[in-house]
């Protein structure tokens, strides 16, 4: 066959243009390449992550040079699809994703030259897309016999991105999570595989996966009803928390693209819920956060979170995530409503802003009456559980306090009598109270008001929350219990000050001595914020006065000073630009001074290598 010729049907100034900026994260990247994989059939796509590349593999119907696929394929932006009849896929019968043609170019956003590599049928072809091309608009071709893939041995195609400027995480799942959350269309007829080195991961459903960690949760649909049925709350009041419904149907009058005026029935399937807890959602660090609300269209994320469009700010919607799907957003007799960049819908298109009124004024109030509900029955719970445990305390005490009572008569009154006529007054009071000091652990009061006591003060000020986020993260992943601990601006309300308490009433319990010799242990998170803040400074005379022990973790360039025990060596991180990180030396520091607030407390901490690579997922670790 003769040299193959690969010509490009756009401006090459347009990829030069659009090739850096179409999109701004790798995971939009990866779910445009994977999306290109599900409308060509496959049923397998491989994210491999080498040394110099990333390669997105798939098998499936692959592309071929004789019959016209490729010159299709680089006819970029032409429509892929102007009616319903060309919206399923041919083998599989699927909705397709793609619609603009545009999602092939996203690989440029990571490299200067893509390698597309595709085979059907037998016959393989190749060239490389580049952000520069000739003035011809021709593209460099890859020899056929130097075409070769990793994972497919018959019809597929593989995207090869050399030298990204981007690099995916390091751990295979942190970036399974990342992708689930923007690519959920997962099942056994469609499985992405993550790959690096001898590592694999297979992606699975984020919305079966995250059930299990919801209180409540409304369906909208049949598609999702069976979603409800994995929430797994212990409550009598469990169909108060859990709701099927049908899905959101309203009527929307629109013009299509030939400026024809119809009628169309909007429907929103789908679901949303609310977490139990955020306690540990921030341990490992990822490119999205855990509280959101997406939309899909056609299975395929078009806005990943519009909380910040309907949210009102309020406290209990950090336990919020869903995810919606309303495929008339995809209609392809209507205009096309997503943003140049893929990431988002027109903010003045008549769909979204039904959508957005929906969930402002009915998903989320309602979802959030239930939230509420269930705290309220948690804490039914719980004040029920504290009144059992009082109670056996209580009688536990009554039983000691009598054995304590018989003791000191029996052992006094033998040393009485051993004394006989020569029983002063003086005697008499020294044998008392000799015996009421040794007989006072009878009580067990020690080791019970020990027990009930917080250990772990982390002093900090709002403006350093950052850094004090990091210590509290790498207490929880030392076994340390987030209840063991006092952090008044903590995410996870366990750790925050109970509710209708005064601060400094609350904390001065810690600072004081009861019936228990122990003191609380306080992490002191200081920077220029300290010497600005009454309260933290209160805290560190708190505890100069009371002689507690406590641990510094600075952040450059303020420098601790006395009562403060400045003579130790400090761990120091640096703030540029409001964005933390610290070198080996300090990491190294950091992690000794958490495992030695564990040593001292008695909890079972990890080895410090474990704790490297934990705080190195919480904070930028950088080589000096």
């Amino acid at each position: 066959m003769s040299a193959k010729e690969y010509k490009l049907n756009i401006d090459p100034r347009i990829l030069e243009l659009l090739g850096p900026s179409l999109y701004t994260n790798i995971y939009y990247i990866l779910a445009e390449l994977i999306a290109n994989a599900y409308d060509a059939d496959a049923h397998n796509v491989y994210v491999i992550a080498n040394k110099d590349d990333i390669t997105v593999e798939d098998d499936g119907t692959g592309m071929s040079y004789q019959n016209g696929d490729i010159e299709h394929y680089l006819n970029v932006a032409k429509e892929s699809r102007s009616s319903e009849e060309q919206a399923l896929t041919k083998t599989c019968n699927r909705k397709k994703m793609g619609r603009k043609g545009v999602g092939k170019l996203a690989a440029l956003s990571v490299s200067e030259n893509v390698l597309v590599k595709t085979r059907r049928d037998g016959e393989v072809s190749g060239f490389i897309l580049s952000r520069h091309v000739d003035a011809d608009n021709h593209l460099t071709p890859i020899p056929d016999e130097e075409i070769a893939f990793q994972k497919i041995t018959g019809n597929g195609s593989a995207i090869v991105m050399q030298n990204p400027q981007y690099r995916l995480h390091k751990s295979l799942d942190v970036i399974k999570k990342n992708l689930l959350k923007i690519f959920p269309l997962v099942c056994d007829d469609f499985q992405i595989h993550i790959i690096r080195g001898t590592e694999e991961v297979i992606v699975s459903d984020f919305d079966k996966n995250v059930m299990g960690e919801l209180c409540s949760v409304i369906t909208l649909g049949n598609d999702f009803s069976s979603l409800a049925d994995l929430v797994m709350t212990d409550f009598e009041r469990r169909g108060e928390l859990i709701e099927k419904r049908t899905c959101y149907e309203n009527p929307i009058v629109m013009r299509d693209k030939d400026d024809v005026e119809h009628e169309y029935t909007l429907q929103i399937h789908g679901w949303i819920g609310t977490y139990k807890s955020t306690r540990g959602r921030k341990v490992e660090i990822s490119d999205f956060p855990d509280n959101f609300i997406s939309l899909f269209a056609n299975k395929k994320l078009g806005e990943f979170n519009i909380l910040p469009f309907v949210g009102q700010n309020k406290l209990n919607e950090v336990y919020i995530v869903g995810q919606l799907h309303i495929d008339l957003f995809e209609l392809s007799e209507l205009p096309d409503m997503a943003l140049s960049n893929r990431q988002g819908y027109k903010s003045d298109d008549p769909r979204y802003k039904v959508v957005l009124d929906y969930v402002r004024d009915t998903l989320m109030p309602d979802i959030l009456k239930k939230r509420d509900l269930y705290a309220d029955i948690q804490s039914a719970e719980r004040k029920k559980k504290r009144e059992e445990e009082l109670s056996k305390k209580e009688k536990a005490l009554q039983e000691s306090f009598s054995g304590y009572k018989s003791n000191v008569v029996e052992k006094s009154f033998a040393d009485f009598s051993a004394k006989g006529d020569k029983l002063t007054p003086q005697d008499a009071a020294n044998i008392l109270k000799r015996h009421l000091n040794e007989s006072g652990p009878d009580l067990g009061l020690k080791k019970e008001v020990d027990s009930l006591k917080k250990k772990i003060l982390i002093s900090q000020t709002r403006n350093d929350k950052p850094l004090a986020d990091i210590v509290y993260n790498m207490l929880l992943h030392n076994n340390v219990p987030g209840d063991d601990i006092i952090y008044t601006n903590c995410d996870d309300e366990i750790a925050r000050i109970p509710e209708g308490e005064r601060v400094y009433e609350y904390l001065r319990k810690f600072f004081v001595e009861s019936y228990s010799t122990q003191k609380i242990y306080v992490l002191f998170v200081t920077s220029e914020n300290t010497k600005q803040s009454w309260g933290a400074l209160t805290e560190v005379g708190a505890a100069w006065i009371t002689q507690i022990e406590h641990k510094i973790f600075n952040i450059h360039p303020f420098r601790p000073d006395h009562p403060l025990d400045d003579e130790s060596m400090w761990h120091t991180t640096s703030r540029e630009n409001n964005i933390l990180w610290m070198d080996q030396v300090n990491a190294d520091i950091f992690c000794s001074k958490i495992e030695n607030v564990c040593d001292k407390l008695g909890y079972r901490k990890n080895d410090r290598a474990e704790n490297k690579r934990f705080l190195g997922t919480l904070i930028e670790i950088r080589k000096l």
